[in-house]
């Protein structure tokens, strides 16, 4: 048996062979080109720490890092509220909602719709002559003009975190109704024979049990909002119309690179939206991690 215990690694070693060559080596390849001027052909050109340098006082990208943040932070705002809400509505023992497999698949619905759908979907609703929002709204008085949603920087981010939320807020219900039932019942049915209200189950009960669950959800949308793209590539006309309010920092590196030809400043883009990823988890983590520390202390 000894003597066949090396032939295992000759199972293994297809897996461990591709992982190397279309996993690692793209990830050392691009970190090669932080460091270089290269225009997708030819040689690269060893600069050193320019295009780092670059990095820090480039207006575009700053001005794409703040568009990013505003956007994902009203869409988590909306999706978790939303969520917690419907969560704490269905966990409820005076409502007993019935059907909650229904409900489910209801609201994580729109999360399988394609994005080029969605953005083909609200390019339409969202016209400001003829879409189908501005003539619901004007019909029962909300408005006396039409709204050019997709022309006006605020509004424009407004809409894209809307539709995010939309789309993602049936994912976090799910995630949170799952951190519900692993609740103890006999939590709500004390606090309903002691006289706890909603409001009081919800704040002494739910959500302290829910924070682990949260916290997943937290860092794991910042992951995902941090590398927004798709939608406002869709949405708009690939730059970031309108002046630049939906130029996120990943379709800032998508135009960096293959419109701009500008593949190492744009490998340089890569790991700095990576290193402000990993520093914004861990200090979200971390505190997370003191604040129930200090409670339990």
């Amino acid at each position: 048996m000894k003597k066949l215990n090396h032939k295992g690694y000759y199972f293994i070693a297809p897996f461990f062979a591709i992982f190397l060559v279309f996993n690692i080596y793209p990830v050392l390849l691009t970190f090669y080109y932080t460091f270089t001027r290269y225009e997708g052909y030819g040689k690269p050109e060893f600069i050193g720490l320019e295009n780092y340098t670059r990095i820090l006082t480039d207006g575009y990208f700053l001005e794409a890092f703040i568009n990013t943040w505003k956007i994902w932070g009203l869409n988590f705002a909306l999706q978790l509220g939303i969520a917690l809400f419907l969560a704490a509505l269905f966990s409820d023992l005076r409502y007993r909602i019935k059907g909650i497999g229904f409900f489910r698949a209801v609201f994580y619905l729109p999360n399988l719709i394609t994005i080029s759908s969605v953005a083909i979907l609200f390019n339409i609703m969202l016209d400001w002559q003829h879409g189908s929002i501005n003539m619901f709204l004007m019909k029962i008085g909300l408005i006396s003009d039409p709204i050019n949603w997709l022309n006006e920087p605020a509004t424009a981010q407004i809409s894209v975190a809307l539709i995010l939320t939309w789309m993602w807020f049936g994912y976090t219900f799910i995630v949170l109704m799952a951190g519900v039932s692993g609740i103890p019942g006999e939590l709500y049915e004390a606090a309903l024979i002691d006289g706890a209200n909603r409001w009081q189950t919800f704040v002494h009960i739910t959500l302290p049990l829910l924070k682990p669950i949260m916290l997943y959800v937290m860092i794991t949308s910042l992951i995902g909002g941090l590398q927004l793209f798709d939608l406002p590539m869709l949405i708009t006309d690939g730059l970031g119309a309108p002046e630049g309010s939906l130029n996120t920092m990943v379709l800032y590196l998508y135009n960096q690179a293959f419109r701009y030809n500008n593949y190492g400043y744009a490998a340089t883009i890569a790991y700095a939206l990576f290193l402000i990823t990993v520093i914004f988890s861990v200090v979200t983590f971390r505190s997370m991690y003191r604040t129930n520390a200090k409670k339990e202390g």
